[in-house]
């Protein structure tokens, strides 16, 4: 039996780690080149007129420092891009509020209040028997069974009566389904659930978004079941895509000048 949980999500910025080592490769750069400058000045001015100095070396330094002012360059320009595509990133997660989806995920919210049992999907690759485990938010068995199981796609629900009639309270509940096949081989049975979005958490990096009380990496999202959200989710990418390029090159451009400019100067 494969069941899924949703994954921890961690809470480090890449893209803050990236500009901060950009921005001291960028002062030591400037810091060293203004002494390489200065050392230059002062050889020029002390040479001896009747033994110049050959300026191919120091026109290879020139050359250096400004191929890695350009890689400098260059990592700034995708630091900022990578800050974009996460904020955009952010954006879609937040339009996804309110959408119908199916989650990967075992654990199903059982509400009596509102009249919702726990329903959970699941998928078979054959037929199979299966044996049943239901367990709460804490670890207590609260119903075992068992049940046929049909190749493809199928649900599961329960009313939150356990094995000895007691009602169990609202809260989420994990299903566990240990199948076997006709001849004793085990099969593997993967788990889903549907639920409403109700909530989006931006400060994680991947957004995580909240299904039936439970938080959900968004990369944990199978299916979304509105056709309006998901077209407006494909437009906005299609539009991150282009800004994307559109940025590269005009990156690609800047630090080419930049350099170029060094070099005339």
């Amino acid at each position: 039996m494969t069941t899924t949980t949703p994954a921890s999500s961690a809470t480090t910025n890449p893209a803050t780690t990236a500009a901060a080592a950009t921005t001291a490769s960028s002062q030591q750069l400037a810091g060293n080149f203004d002494t390489f400058l200065t050392l230059l000045t002062t050889q020029l001015q002390n040479q001896d007129p009747l033994s110049p100095m050959d300026t191919s070396q120091f026109t290879e330094q020139l050359v250096s420092f400004a191929g890695v002012e350009q890689q400098i360059n260059m990592n700034t320009n995708l630091t900022t891009l990578i800050s974009m595509q996460q904020s955009s990133e952010s954006l879609q997660a937040l339009q996804l509020v309110g959408a119908n989806v199916t989650i990967n995920s075992n654990t199903a919210a059982l509400s009596k209040a509102t009249g919702s049992p726990a329903t959970w999907g699941f998928s078979s690759p054959s037929p199979a028997t299966g044996a049943i485990t239901i367990t709460s938010s804490t670890g207590q068995v609260a119903y075992t069974g068992s049940m046929p199981l049909s190749a493809g796609s199928q649900t599961y629900t329960w009313n939150g009566q356990g094995n000895n009639g007691v009602t169990w309270p609202d809260g989420n509940y994990t299903l566990s389904i240990t199948a076997t096949g006709a001849t004793g081989q085990a099969v593997t049975v993967s788990t889903q659930v549907q639920g409403t979005i109700s909530s989006v958490n931006v400060s994680q990096n991947p957004p995580l978004v909240t299904v039936g009380g439970q938080s959900y990496p968004i990369s944990a999202i199978q299916s979304i079941n509105s056709g309006s959200i998901g077209n407006s989710i494909s437009n906005s990418a299609n539009s991150l895509s282009n800004s994307i390029s559109n940025s590269i090159s005009n990156s690609i451009n800047t630090a080419n000048n930049s350099s170029l400019a060094q070099l005339l100067h």
